[in-house]
């Protein structure tokens, strides 16, 4: 049976989500060990297309594109990210099928055509997508970057782990998002405030002449800064809050929302893996649904 395999990965937004759709800089993490795979075989009937879905849209996507859109094909999808968690669900699994389309006809996918494919899907499912997930997804290095402007590549070596926590609350993007519409002039003095937090934190990672200790604990006094400014948008929840309070309280360098809000992951900077413990350790307590470290 002929077959096709695609595979992604999953990312984290380490500040500036919100501000990012005004025009300020977010930096962005791929979760390289939280993956999703694509597989796509031989199948009697035609693919049926459901343009409501974003996994649908990209096989269509990827199928138009060689001119397959009546192939007779059927696929599965196995994904260890969660849905509206702000971990780039829709993204990566755009990004496997493609990989996995073009894998099942032989034809070569270039990085470029590939980002252009998932994009396009990308707009069916978030109708103004920022392009930040699919390049967060498709790449092995935190990324900055600006809306319709420019990116770059942080590399990334801490020595230290961000601890991922999974509220078991959906994320609720497009309400926030319209949420801090509604503050009108309000939203302002915020989304500028991130922006700047956003400039300093990307500053503070490509700087060489400080220790990592001291490099780690103003990250984490940006992150927490971050949510702060983030609970002025009125998109933090008491969840989220107690998850932040409860990071900090067990020895995070820093800790805040990531992703549309509402709900969602909660990250928190350890410097070491004994305070990693601790945190998953309070999270648990929490409530958390899921819980994932990555070494940055």
């Amino acid at each position: 049976m002929k077959r096709g395999i695609g595979k992604s990965h999953s990312k984290i937004i380490l500040i500036g989500e919100h501000s990012v759709v005004y025009g300020y800089p977010a930096i962005a993490i791929p979760l390289r060990k939280i993956g999703i795979e694509c597989i796509v075989e031989d199948a009697k009937n035609s693919f049926f297309y459901n343009k409501i879905n974003t996994l649908s849209v990209a096989i269509f996507t990827a199928l138009k594109h060689l001119k397959k859109e009546n192939a007779k094909i059927k696929y599965k999808i196995t994904s260890q990210i969660p849905q509206k968690r702000g971990m780039g669900s829709s993204a990566a699994v755009s990004i496997a099928a493609i990989r996995a389309i073009f894998d099942y006809f032989e034809e070569d996918l270039t990085d470029e055509l590939l980002e252009k494919l998932v994009n396009t899907a990308e707009i069916v499912a978030h109708q103004t997508p920022s392009g930040l997930d699919a390049k967060t997804c498709l790449s092995d290095k935190a990324i900055k970057f600006i809306k319709n402007k420019e990116f770059s590549y942080i590399d990334l070596n801490l020595d230290a782990y961000l601890v991922i926590a999974d509220t078991g609350i959906y994320g609720k993007t497009s309400e926030a998002i319209q949420s801090v519409k509604n503050l009108g002039s309000k939203a302002d003095i915020p989304l500028k405030k991130l922006g700047d937090l956003t400039d300093e934190m990307a500053k503070i990672l490509t700087e060489n002449s400080k220790s990592k200790s001291e490099i780690i604990d103003k990250a984490g006094k940006i992150m927490t800064k971050a949510n702060t400014e983030l609970g002025k948008l009125n998109i933090t929840i008491e969840k989220t809050d107690l998850f932040v309070k409860t990071a900090i309280e067990n020895g995070a360098s820093g800790a805040k929302i990531s992703g549309g809000g509402l709900g969602g992951c909660v990250i928190a900077l350890a410097k070491n893996l004994e305070i990693v413990e601790k945190i998953k350790d309070g999270f648990t307590k929490c409530g958390a649904e899921n819980i994932w470290v990555e070494k940055i």
